[in-house]
């Protein structure tokens, strides 16, 4: 996969223009919030925010910010998996579980700092764990992020009945088995 498909896929799923009631995050488009969008400098109303800057929103603030592109080269399928994530949750989110399941899987090596960050020793201990684990380790690695992700989507529900409008899509579209 490049770059460009991955945000193609996104976008596939992310649409355009929302503006739903029940969802906190208030309108979107693209996949981008209007904090998002402001905070990046785009002043107009979120309808009208343009697809190009959005794809550059995207690259920039869940791919190469939170280091996932460093990842890409040791795994592209979980480097794929954080961004996904990373648009519908946070960056920090999907960088905290894989930090979470490295340290369950290599507990002999020194604990990683679940603080969000995608360092050298995450980086190294994902390296560490797929050469000794090789691609079922890497499909094992992405089944159990999944599995955090859609146990998130559940408390979230759970905490809040407004949810229930979008768990049946996070499911359909972002957790894969």
């Amino acid at each position: 996969m490049t770059l460009d498909s991955i945000i193609e896929e996104i976008l596939g799923k992310e649409g355009g223009y929302v503006d739903h009631p029940d969802d906190r995050g208030g309108p979107t488009n693209w996949g981008i919030t209007e904090r998002v969008a402001r905070e990046h400098g785009y002043k107009g109303h979120m309808r009208d925010l343009p697809r190009d800057e959005a794809v550059r929103i995207l690259k920039a603030d869940y791919w190469h910010k939170p280091r996932f592109a460093q990842l890409s080269v040791i795994s592209m399928p979980i480097a794929v998996k954080l961004t996904d994530m990373g648009v519908n949750m946070g960056p920090a989110f999907g960088a905290r579980t894989l930090q979470r399941w490295l340290n369950a899987f290599n507990r002999r090596d020194p604990e990683l700092t679940i603080d969000g960050i995608i360092g050298p020793r995450t980086h190294e201990a994902l390296a560490k764990f797929i050469k000794a684990r090789g691609r079922e380790g890497e499909e094992v690695l992405l089944k159990g992020i999944n599995c955090v992700q859609g146990e998130r989507y559940l408390a979230i529900t759970e905490s809040r009945v407004a949810n229930e409008s979008f768990i049946f899509g996070w499911m359909k579209n972002r957790v894969q088995l």
